[in-house]
């Protein structure tokens, strides 16, 4: 999740808040690849996680990293949480996963080598402290009980209010793993067919990269556990945005969605201030009861905005948040996927023209499905698996059309990072899939062989 927001100044009117989201607005040549990965650490004689503290830990990652790499440490309450580098970040969640914010690059081939880059530097670091990665879209084994909480402020008071809405936030917060990728819009009109199709879509992304079939050391019954969780969770600030389909939908009717989105905190002098189910209409009129009489300022915003979790996200770029984390090419594979379907007009127009008219319950039906079954799900008539090839095409032809070379000019475009996906569709299985045959097989049920097996 993110860093705290910094800067901007108080905002009194609905109208700045809109002016803020189409601020994002940039010509198609300014477009960037903004590619998000999370992963599990965990102390390898143990097979635990990582805890915040101590030789084998979060802090001495983060510190780690620092001092042989470069980055600068980002703070809170005198606790290191984050570094910085070069218009990239390294987070924390809640559980300490380690999510790397990459920069906003122009080609998947910059991507990728972002991605080697940092992976190379974390299993440095890793490996002389004891400890291991793994890309998952779940913990396999590890219990809500034995995961650690990072000491930031945010996660305090959201840990206490997933105990009252829905029922598996917790588990998303200390117990899942994310691939997504931030896209950049050139209009209104551009975002909103971005954004359709995003959530349109995002099942076909659930089911290629459904990668927890595994909670509490047991197989759960779904490819996706982490699909689940985001079914089962805060019903106001998650799902697939029906309105955003409606006539008449834009920048406005975006702002006034998140304005109804119940408040977490707000940030002030590094202490994040609890204003758990407040409203922000509230805060515009400085009527917010954990700050009488303020208003709030654009960074205020910014951080409300970290704090609604549909299936894709408009900020002042567009989030596609559908896929679990996993192996390293598919790290590279999601934003390849993105790219090839939003940044060329005549693959965005066909990816559209394939979902314009589906409602809401084939929608709807299309995510729960992917969650459960992966590309062997269905709804409304609508397979995933024959989806799933058809969106494939559409993007290969995008990233054809893209011509952006890379390898000196060696490699013509961007449409090999595909490959990974092609395969699933070709073979009908997905690494959820590739696991639990592992386990039902060779690995005799003993699920501790995915730390050895599937570690980067």
């Amino acid at each position: 999740m993110s860093i705290p927001q910094q800067g901007g100044g108080p905002v009194d009117s609905r109208d700045q808040l809109v002016a803020y989201i189409a601020s994002g607005e940039k010509p198609r040549d300014a477009w960037r690849i903004g590619t998000e990965h999370e992963k599990f650490g965990y102390c390898k004689p143990q097979k635990l996680p990582l805890p915040y503290a101590g030789d084998c830990s979060i802090q001495a990652m983060l510190t780690g990293l620092q001092e042989r790499f470069g980055w600068q440490p980002v703070l809170e309450q005198g606790n290191i949480i984050g570094l910085e580098r070069d218009g990239a970040n390294i987070s924390l969640e809640p559980g300490g996963q380690l999510e790397l914010s990459g920069a906003p690059l122009e080609t998947i081939h910059q991507t990728c080598d972002e991605v080697n880059q940092h992976l190379a530097e974390v299993k440095e670091v890793a490996d002389r402290i004891g400890a291991g990665f793994i890309g998952l879209g779940a913990a396999p084994i590890w219990s809500q009980e034995q995961m650690p909480m990072m000491p930031k402020g945010r996660y305090r008071l959201m840990t206490d209010y997933m105990t009252r809405v829905g029922t598996l936030g917790q588990q998303m917060m200390y117990r899942t793993c994310t691939v997504q990728v931030n896209l950049d819009f050139a209009s209104e009109a551009d975002m909103v067919q971005k954004l359709r199709v995003a959530l349109s879509l995002q099942p076909v992304a659930t089911a290629l990269f459904a990668n927890s079939p595994f909670l509490d050391g047991r197989p759960n019954g779904m490819k996706s556990w982490r699909a689940h969780i985001w079914q089962n969770l805060d019903a106001a600030r998650t799902g697939m945005l029906p309105f955003a389909f409606e006539d008449g939908f834009g920048y406005e009717r975006w702002v006034d969605y998140v304005l109804d989105v119940p408040m977490y905190f707000v940030y002030r002098d590094g202490v994040y201030l609890d204003a758990l189910g407040q409203s922000f209409r509230d805060f515009l009129k400085g009527e917010l009861p954990a700050l009488p009489g303020e208003i709030p300022t654009l960074s205020d915003w910014a951080d409300h905005l970290t704090t609604v979790f549909p299936e894709a996200r408009v900020k002042k770029f567009i989030e596609m948040r559908g896929a679990d984390g996993g192996p390293w090419r598919r790290l590279c594979a999601l934003p390849a996927l993105w790219v090839g379907l939003t940044y060329d007009q005549e693959a965005l127009d066909a990816a559209w023209d394939l979902v314009k008219g589906w409602d809401h319950e084939t929608r709807e039906g299309l995510r729960v499905a992917a969650g459960r079954d992966a590309l062997q799900g269905e709804a409304n008539g609508v397979r995933l698996h024959d989806l799933a090839r058809e969106v494939l095409a559409i993007a290969e032809k995008g990233l054809k059309n893209r011509a952006r070379s890379g390898a000196g000019g060696l490699v013509p475009d961007e449409t090999h990072f595909l490959n990974a996906l092609k395969e699933s569709v070709e073979t009908g299985r997905v690494p959820a899939d590739e696991l639990l045959a592992r386990y039902h097989g060779d690995w005799q049920g003993d699920l501790s062989r995915i730390y050895a097996e599937c570690s980067y």
